[in-house]
């Protein structure tokens, strides 16, 4: 990597493994880092190994805590009887920001993606089946990125669901782009997706 010294070609090289990082964007992060203030620096370090020590899954939806039950699954204001399926933790965020929803949350930890190896067993479709199959829920929601791997999770799952005796599962409605990401979707476009959801 050009003429780097060690510790930055290799700070450079780390950066660029971040998701949606490229080569110039490593070398500008890299940069900017050593002309933070060493305390500044220090803390950016600590908050990513503290984060790493201590955020885990909730025991109920899967959502990122870093206690028991993460701060939605706690809260008894929350409709329990309704469970919006996600494919990551991102994606609830995108759900929360829209303020429209007051259900509770299942993340999956990804979608279906055969080509890449990831099947059912892979994901915890297995938890929410079980969940649903214990009663007391009356919609799911299935708010999987509306992309071919999201797509192909959602109809796997409803597949699962069918004949659930009093269960409504309902899809986001369009107002969502083909192919993208729910994590990048505005809350106006979201509030409406869930606002206009459908039966699948």
């Amino acid at each position: 990597m050009l003429n780097y010294a060690a510790p930055l070609a290799r700070l450079i090289e780390e950066l660029g493994r971040l998701p949606s990082i490229g080569p110039k964007s490593a070398q500008r992060l890299a940069f900017h880092l050593l002309r933070q203030p060493q305390e500044r620096v220090e803390g950016l370090a600590e908050a990513i190994l503290d984060a790493k020590r201590r955020i885990r899954a909730c025991r109920q939806c899967f959502n990122y805590t870093d206690d028991e039950l993460c701060p939605i699954c706690s809260d008894a204001r929350r409709d329990s009887s309704i469970i919006c399926v996600v494919g990551q933790p991102q994606d609830l965020l995108a759900m929360e920001r829209t303020r429209e929803y007051n259900g509770v949350y299942h993340v999956l930890q990804g979608l279906l993606t055969p080509i890449d190896g990831i099947g059912p067993d892979d994901l915890r479709i297995r938890e929410l089946v079980s969940w649903v199959r214990g009663g007391g829920v009356r919609e799911v929601i299935l708010a999987t990125s509306p992309v071919i791997e999201g797509d192909a999770t959602a109809m796997f799952i409803a597949g699962l669901l069918a004949g659930v005796e009093g269960l409504t599962v309902t899809r986001l409605a369009s107002g969502l782009p083909a192919g993208g990401d729910l994590d990048y979707a505005d809350e106006a476009t979201v509030s409406k997706a869930l606002e206009g959801r459908r039966p699948i």
